[in-house]
């Protein structure tokens, strides 16, 4: 089992920043990435994107691409969502997430995912 622990949500203003961070409580052998999705009231859940823990290479989603970075801590087994730019329509609960065996790259459809996270949320306010 591995435990994803999400942080940094909160209230911002429409063109402001904000930093959301996921620790896991261990990295097993077939945990390439970690990633984010999120879910805006009354909408399905979406990719956001995704690191590779290896080289650190990253999957963004088209729709953030630009705006949102994503990095990572491997000694605390951590990863990071940097927003910037942020716009009213982003307002979301975020969720990091790990699905094994598979690449950031690979990490894109929410029914495939083996570990969620309890979500954080963000609001931007307009």
């Amino acid at each position: 089992q591995v435990q994803l622990v999400e942080s940094g949500g909160g209230l911002v203003q429409a063109g402001g920043s904000l930093r959301l961070s996921c620790a896991a409580s261990r990295r097993t052998f077939f945990m390439y990435a970690m990633g984010w999705f999120r879910q805006a009231p009354g909408k399905e859940r979406e990719f956001v994107g995704a690191i590779n823990w290896s080289d650190g290479s990253t999957n963004i989603a088209d729709s953030v691409k630009g705006r949102f970075t994503i990095s990572k801590d491997n000694a605390k087994i951590t990863i990071y969502l940097q927003m910037n730019s942020l716009k009213p329509e982003d307002t979301a609960d975020y969720y990091c997430a790990t699905r094994l065996r598979t690449s950031a790259q690979a990490m894109g459809d929410p029914n495939l995912v083996d570990y969620w996270g309890k979500g954080t949320l963000v609001t931007v306010s307009s």
